[in-house]
């Protein structure tokens, strides 16, 4: 017998329950990965300019999305950049002018990670960590869930309990698609940042390495290794429709390292850190449906933004303290120029390692920094110049005084050098082992 009204029933049932499903999935904050690569040269790239190294995924992210063509860390290398990525502030104003790892970050204000957990996300931790003090580890400043990392003291190559070996690069990738299964159906924040490429790279792979067509094949197959990575993550997010539900930013911990590309700039992390190339670094939005394909954004940006713009997305407003700014309405056609003015160097902690000290200044096309060895402040007009070979100081000394006046106004806004905090060279690791530590973020 035909039931036509139990049929009609079940029907708009059926409509109604995907409706319903359709409707939570609008409604639902859209998740925010950062892919933060050590060591990434602004010349690694394909999308970039590099014609040795293929990088299909991470090009893909710049064709479907928008490359940041001024993007800097205000903060090189590693552990203060980091410092500054999850605080949303210039880390020299809790004391960090250099390297100071183990120097502790503020407890009074929360990591991007804190803050996203607080605002309904699952937070999720991958890869290096290299900042805080004792007591600050990514499981006890706000990430629910850290990937465990093996044995950090064997490099890129993890050895397993029953003896077997794994990639690091590829390990971290997989941990990528275990989160996003874990949390589909939830808001997440993901930050995935690998130990690649950082040197030195012994046994990159030769399956990396033999699609590199020329130069540091170690380095390029170690690039190409993590560009693999990130399409294991485009691949799970499109398994389950949350492109356009997911926004993704891609940068560098700091300029190039040994055997990477900062062209067309020079410098980098081992060898001209007063120069352009260690500073800055290559950046992608990927936002699709909301950040326009195919865009370059050559406004004054930098990594500082990444804390407001995630707060944004989660639609909070971020803590005061905070010196970033949302990228969004910038990547959207909103707003036009430079997201920042000017952007600010001084790594000056008299401990540090000199060659890692940094006075700079950027504003416009134009960049100020002093130099270490001609003890005198140097400017280029980076559009016309980006080698740095044509000091323009002389000629612009009006230029000359209005930068270099910002910048000592900047730095009176920091607390002096001699404030500087005794601290012990520890800090906190993401645990040892296989698998996750699971948990509130709030870890003893």
């Amino acid at each position: 017998m035909n039931h036509p009204t139990i049929s009609a029933v079940l029907c708009a049932l059926a409509v109604l329950a995907s409706f319903a499903t359709s409707a939570s999935a609008e409604s639902r904050k859209p998740n925010v990965i950062i892919l933060f690569i050590d060591d990434l040269g602004y010349g690694d790239l394909a999308c970039f300019g590099n014609t040795f190294t293929p990088t299909p995924h991470m090009d893909s992210l710049a064709g479907e999305g928008a490359i940041l063509t001024m993007s800097y860390v205000t903060n090189p290398p590693c552990s203060p950049s980091r410092s500054c990525l999850m605080t949303g502030m210039y880390a020299q104003r809790f004391h960090k002018f250099g390297m100071a790892r183990g120097l502790p970050i503020p407890d009074d204000h929360p990591t991007l990670a804190e803050f996203m957990r607080d605002a309904g996300y699952v937070t999720g931790q991958i890869g290096k960590w290299d900042l805080g003090g004792p007591g600050q580890g990514p499981h006890q400043r706000g990430f629910m869930e850290v990937a465990r990392w093996g044995n950090a003291a064997q490099g890129y190559f993890v050895e397993k309990p029953d003896g077997s070996k794994l990639y690091r690069t590829e390990m971290d990738g997989d941990h990528m698609v275990e989160f996003v299964e874990r949390n589909k159906d939830k808001p997440f924040f993901l930050y995935f940042s690998p130990l690649a490429i950082h040197s030195p790279l012994k046994g990159t792979p030769k399956r990396y390495q033999n699609r590199i067509k020329s130069g540091n094949k170690a380095y390029g197959g170690a690039v190409a290794a993590v560009d693999d990575q990130i399409g294991k993550l485009l691949a799970v997010l499109r398994k389950h429709d949350l492109e356009k539900n997911t926004l993704i930013l891609l940068t560098g911990d700091n300029g190039a390292g040994s055997g990477g590309s900062s062209a067309p700039y020079t410098g980098g992390k081992h060898a001209g850190t007063s120069k352009e190339g260690w500073v800055h670094t290559p950046a992608v939005a990927w936002w699709p449906g909301t950040i326009p394909a195919g865009q370059k954004f050559g406004g004054l940006t930098c990594t500082l933004d990444y804390y407001t713009t995630a707060a944004s997305v989660a639609g909070k407003q971020a803590p005061e303290k905070c010196d970033g700014k949302n990228l969004i309405p910038y990547l959207t056609g909103k707003r036009q120029g430079d997201v920042h003015e000017y952007v600010y160097w001084y790594n000056a902690d008299p401990k540090d390692s000199p060659h890692r000290h940094l006075s700079a200044v950027r504003w416009k096309q134009w960049r100020l920094h002093w130099d270490k060895r001609d003890k005198a402040w140097k400017l280029y007009d980076l559009h016309a110049d980006p080698r740095e070979e044509n000091d323009l100081a002389a000629k612009h000394p009006e230029v000359l005084k209005q930068l270099k006046a910002k910048h000592e106004a900047f730095v009176a806004t920091l607390p002096s050098l001699d404030t500087i905090p005794a601290y012990k060279s520890q800090w906190s690791k993401p645990p040892d082992g296989f698998g996750w530590l699971i948990g509130d973020g709030n870890a003893d």
